[in-house]
Parts: C-alpha cells; sequence; structure tokens
C-alpha cells in the first residue's frame, strides 16, 4: 500500500523525527561537538563519504538533521541543510555552483544585504551577478545571460517591497539556458507557497524570520529538489522537458567532475539526485563552517510547530492592516498582494492562493520626515532590524536596512524613501490598528 503524504500542519509538528520505542518524544539537543566510534575503519569511512553518520558537529548533527528534514519535508525537497543565518543560506547556495569567472542572474527585487552579497561581496570573489527587472519580458531578461551563468535567483515575495515573482515565467528562462532557478522563499514560508511546485530548483530561507517566529535565533536553510540534472543541465520535474546541447555538460564541474579533496570523487555518480546537497554538506560546510548551534536548531523547530497556525494569523492581520491603511487618506500608497487593486494580487491568487505574508509595504503623504514621526509616534509596534515574528514591529529600508544602497539601486529595488515596511504580528488585530490610528495623528 502507498505510504500516504502527511499534510504540511503534521508535518510541521512531527516532520523530520520519529522517536524509536524509549526515545524521546521531542528533538534532543545534541550539544557535543563530537561523535565516538569503535574503530577507525568505521570513521575513515564517514570521512571518505562512504557511509552516513555523524563524527563532527560542523558537516553534521542529529539535532541539526531532524530540523533540516522537517524543513525539506515541507518545501517537498530531496534534502536540506542548515546554515548560521539567512545570508549564509545565499550564499552557500549560489557558491555551491559558482566559482571564480562564473555569472548569475538575479532579480533587482531582493532584499538589501542579500543586493549586496551579491553585487558586492561575491564580485569580490570573481563571481558577476547581473541584476534584472522580473517584471521585465522573458525575452529581455534572457539577455543578461551568458555562457558562463550559472543561476537565475528571486525572491518569492520581495523585501521590502512585497512584490510576487512569477516562478513559472523565471522557470522558464532558467531551464531555457540550462541552468537551476534559485528562489528565497523566505516570506511566505513553504506553508503558503512551495516553488518546486511551480519549477523552481533550489530554496533558501533565512528561518530567523517567519519559521522560527519568536525572534529568539539567527537561522537559515538551503533545500535542494532534487528536480535539476546537473550532468545534462535540465530540470526533470513535472514542470520542464527542456533539454541543453551535450556541449553544456559540464556546466557544472564542481558536481561532475572528480573532487580531489575526496579522492576523485564525482558527486552525481556517486550521489545522484543527492549530488547537491552532499556537495554543500561535506565540501562548502567542512570548509567554511557557517553551522548553527544545536541549541538553536532546537529553537527553530519548536517555532516549526507553530508555523502553520502562526502564518494564517499573520496574513489575516496583515490584510486588516493593509485594507485600513488603503482606505486613510494620509497614506499614499500600499502594496500587500491581498489587496484586490494590488498590481501583483493575480499572481497572488496563482501562488498564494492561501496568503502571503505579514509584511505590509506602504508610504504616508509627504516627506522622508513624515514617515519618521510615524514610526517614532507607535507604541505597540516596535521599531526593530527585524521582520516577520510574532510581535508587530516597523522598519524604514532607505534610513536602516538598505542604506548601504545608493538613491539609484534603491528605484532599481522599488524601494522608495517614504517605503515603510510593516510586519504585522499576531496579536489582537483592534489593539494593532488602535496604534497605527494615534501614530497617524
Amino acid at each position: 500500500m502507498e505510504k500516504k503524504q502527511k499534510h504540511l500542519s503534521t508535518l510541521c509538528v512531527q516532520g523530520g523525527w520519529e522517536p524509536k520505542n524509549g526515545e524521546p518524544r521531542v528533538v534532543p539537543v545534541y550539544q557535543s561537538t563530537t561523535f565516538k566510534y569503535d574503530n577507525t575503519e568505521e570513521m575513515a569511512d564517514l570521512f571518505d563519504l562512504k557511509k552516513s553518520g555523524y563524527f563532527y558537529t560542523r558537516l553534521q548533527n542529529p539535532t541539526n538533521e531532524a530540523v533540516a528534514s522537517k524543513i525539506a519535508a515541507l518545501e517537498g525537497g530531496e534534502g536540506a541543510m542548515l546554515t548560521s543565518s539567512g545570508q549564509a543560506a545565499n550564499f552557500y547556495a549560489m557558491f555551491n555552483i559558482c566559482e571564480a569567472g562564473d555569472h548569475f542572474v538575479a532579480s533587482t527585487e531582493i532584499y538589501g544585504g542579500t543586493y549586496n552579497l551579491f553585487a558586492v561581496t561575491l564580485k569580490k570573489l570573481g563571481i558577476d551577478c547581473t541584476f534584472v527587472n522580473q517584471e521585465a519580458s522573458e525575452e529581455e531578461i534572457s539577455r543578461a545571460f551568458r555562457p558562463n551563468t550559472k543561476a537565475l535567483f528571486g525572491e518569492t515575495i520581495s523585501n521590502p517591497g512585497c512584490r510576487v515573482l512569477d516562478i513559472e515565467k523565471f522557470a522558464r528562462i532558467a531551464h531555457s539556458h540550462g541552468v537551476p532557478l534559485v528562489i528565497d522563499n523566505t516570506f511566505p514560508t513553504p506553508i503558503n507557497c512551495r516553488p518546486f511546485e511551480w519549477g523552481a530548483d533550489i530554496v533558501t530561507h533565512s528561518t530567523t524570520k517567519y519559521m522560527d517566529g519568536h525572534a529568539t535565533q539567527v537561522g537559515g536553510c538551503v533545500v535542494d529538489s532534487g528536480n535539476f540534472d546537473w550532468e545534462k543541465c535540465t530540470h526533470i520535474g513535472e514542470h520542464s522537458t527542456i533539454n541543453i546541447q551535450p556541449s553544456t555538460f559540464n556546466k557544472f564541474p564542481g558536481l561532475t567532475t572528480p573532487d580531489a579533496s575526496y579522492h576523485g570523487l564525482v558527486y552525481t555518480k556517486a550521489f545522484g539526485q543527492m549530488a547537491y546537497m552532499t556537495k554543500l554538506t561535506a565540501q562548502l560546510m567542512r570548509d567554511l563552517g557557517s553551522i548553527p548551534s544545536p541549541h538553536n536548531a532546537f529553537l527553530l523547530n519548536l517555532g516549526l510547530e507553530t508555523l502553520h497556525l502562526r502564518m494564517a494569523r499573520h496574513c489575516e492581520n496583515a490584510q486588516h492592516v493593509a485594507e485600513f491603511l488603503r482606505q486613510d487618506d494620509r497614506v499614499a500608497w500600499v502594496h500587500y498582494s491581498g489587496l484586490p487593486d494590488d498590481p501583483h494580487h493575480a499572481l497572488a491568487q496563482k501562488y498564494l492562493p492561501n496568503g502571503s505574508c505579514g509584511v505590509v509595504a506602504f508610504g504616508l503623504k509627504g516627506d522622508r520626515a513624515t514617515a519618521i514621526r510615524f514610526m517614532d509616534s507607535l507604541r505597540l509596534i516596535a521599531i526593530v532590524t527585524h521582520v516577520a515574528d510574532a510581535r508587530s514591529c516597523v522598519l524604514h529600508p532607505a534610513s536602516h536596512t538598505h542604506r548601504q544602497l545608493s538613491d539609484e539601486q534603491l528605484r532599481e529595488a522599488g524601494i522608495a524613501p517614504d517605503l515603510i515596511r510593516l510586519s504585522v504580528g499576531i496579536e489582537d488585530i483592534d489593539d494593532i490598528l488602535d496604534d497605527i490610528r494615534q501614530a497617524l495623528g
């Protein structure tokens, strides 16, 4: 009898950890750097990737693995790896397939920290990125691709602009050029959108946000669908059957040619669908070591257990807030895809039918000082360098998270000087609206 796929709400609570008789019901914190073995051969096999297991927490830890497995199950992926931050997750996802001399394409509608990582830091490593308007035509975006292009990157819902990505369009573009589509799915989480179902190949998360939900730990995650054939450079999932000519078969040599640090092992030959994840863990995490502590993974798991409940409340409250702001004469504009007149409402109906997230972007009539006065007048809603947890919070991206960008870069990323990013929490909606009302004066 075929095993029935569990619902997302059940996976949130019980995914990733199946205790045996007499074992803890709750995922334990394996707060240990090392793991004991009885003989040298067993340890040698682990170091040679001949066997799976635990020998040093920088590479793998039972607590971390259980939580990563839960996230992989929620996304419908083949495997996942936790990282120490969302920034680390995006770095690892790209660096796993790009090296000096390579190039990738990314939407301009991405988080400011990710933009700086791609535009400045990776460039210092010899990896170039071209940024494109995600709402441009497929032909225009395709012109940004080069023979050495290795990936296309976007965010399901952009931070802070709250624009919805046309995932299927981006997937078609990526696969027509023989490269994977990498999607940052932080804001909707797999509760509201599963990008693999729309043709994406790799998904990243800042687990610091809704997945944790309580602002207790910083973390990230990379999830692989297992659907991209790195040897043939083709997406083999349900939504694409594009075949690339044999001349590009070695487009990803890090995965398809021998790794000298593992005695000439070839990841695609040895691990098949798990090639990308194995290289990510056994090579990059081994050498760079951006791991979360097992205790942080434990805290993340507590957040995941209620993710399905919290996301529904976040979306419900945010919808009320967006409608309230939309009707107030002191508000110049509102971006929230749940509003019927929002430019991205149709895309949200397609990709996010159960709701998007709790983040609302809006601007007040006036100037930058008007936005600052409003935020300084809030009492319940706090000004913090954070977004997407249980408590309502607010930020002015042009002054805070994106202040490293020039005015031109801000405009390219869809960030106006008056943009206010309001992360609507799960408090009582009447209290949230009362605070906004009094702050508006």
